[in-house]
């Protein structure tokens, strides 16, 4: 009775990175026509679409594999990169789409797009050696790079920063069950995982409005504590300070 056919491990490594590869591109393509919705609702013109669809684009990845050493960025190397970034930003300068059309309409996109980066991310630290903590903080940053260096070109508050659905907090999730499943043994299975959570978790944190907390207003409440306040307070009188009147005339 003949064995049963068994996928080698070099095969199975080379469809990973095929997969990695396609998983780029189409994120690569998303955030460049965000990033072109971006240029538009700031009245940019062609050369500011090109300029901020590319960075929006390529960012991300860019900062990644500069991080991880291992060559050349693939972005420089890679040619389908760039093409497919001026493509996306040169569809947003003919078609109209602006930054407010692009929050309505395609969010969907956009949370399929943390998948992509985040799991392409996480795969390709992991195919260098490293462990599982680089792992989840180079797919998060690979999702959320391009985005956070577009803003601040365009002189705004990385959106990534707050209020913005769980954005980066999705990221995490979804390189955190890349690498779990890449440890166990079925990486492939992360992929497709990864995304589904990409699109749920977004979808429900846009939906419901949930965001992280802001700075708290807790205050300790010990008597150094309030010494303390009151001190930075000129208008607050200390205890221990005496009360001047001014002296009385002698009749």
């Amino acid at each position: 009775m003949s064995a049963m056919p068994v996928m080698s491990t070099s095969s199975l490594s080379h469809g990973l990175d095929v997969a990695t590869r396609y998983l780029d591109l189409a994120g690569v393509f998303s955030c460049a026509l965000l990033g072109g919705a971006v240029a538009r609702t700031a009245g940019l013109d062609l050369f500011g679409f090109l300029v901020v669809g590319i960075v929006s684009g390529l960012g991300g990845g860019l900062i990644r594999d500069v991080l991880l050493q291992h060559g050349t960025p693939i972005a420089l190397t890679d040619y389908a990169y760039l093409l497919t970034a001026v493509v996306g930003s040169v569809v947003v300068f003919l078609i109209k789409i602006s930054e407010d059309s692009w929050n309505r309409l395609f969010t969907a996109l956009d949370a399929a797009v943390i998948g992509f980066w985040a799991v392409a991310g996480a795969n390709k630290t992991l195919a260098v050696g490293l462990g599982w903590l680089p792992a989840v903080l180079l797919g998060t940053l690979t999702a959320v790079g391009g985005g956070a260096l577009r803003d601040v070109i365009l002189g705004r508050v990385p959106a990534v920063f707050g209020r913005n659905g769980l954005y980066a907090t999705v990221a995490v999730a979804v390189a955190g069950v890349t690498v779990l499943c890449s440890y166990l043994g079925v990486p492939r299975v992360g992929i497709g995982l990864g995304i589904a959570l990409a699109l749920v978790f977004r979808l429900t944190a846009v939906h419901y409005r949930w965001n992280l907390p802001n700075s708290l207003d807790w205050q300790p409440h010990s008597r150094l504590a309030s010494t303390m306040r009151r001190r930075s307070d000129p208008a607050t009188p200390t205890g221990g300070e005496e009360q001047s009147h001014p002296p009385k005339e002698s009749s």
